[in-house]
């Protein structure tokens, strides 16, 4: 992975980006030795997995990030019906 920087001045860019950074660092043991690469790339992974799909998001109403996208593309077909 690699970090990105916001736009010149505008330190809100990087919130979200932040946000998922913090979680990913308190959601596993923080500074954790990984034998190889696979193994770091697994757990990423394994975290990814949880924080989209089964992770309750509190801003969104305590759904996944999945539920909350799927509930939002629902609402746009019934609206273009």
């Amino acid at each position: 992975m690699h970090n990105s920087m916001s736009r010149k001045g505008n330190c809100w860019d990087n919130v979200p980006t932040q946000s998922l950074w913090g979680s990913l660092k308190v959601g596993r043991p923080y500074g954790k030795r990984f034998a190889t690469h696979r193994e770091a790339m697994d757990e990423i992974i394994d975290r990814l997995t949880f924080y989209n799909h089964r992770r309750l998001h509190s801003t969104l109403g305590y759904v996944s990030l999945m539920k909350f996208e799927a509930n939002g593309r629902a609402g746009q077909l019934s609206k273009a019906a």
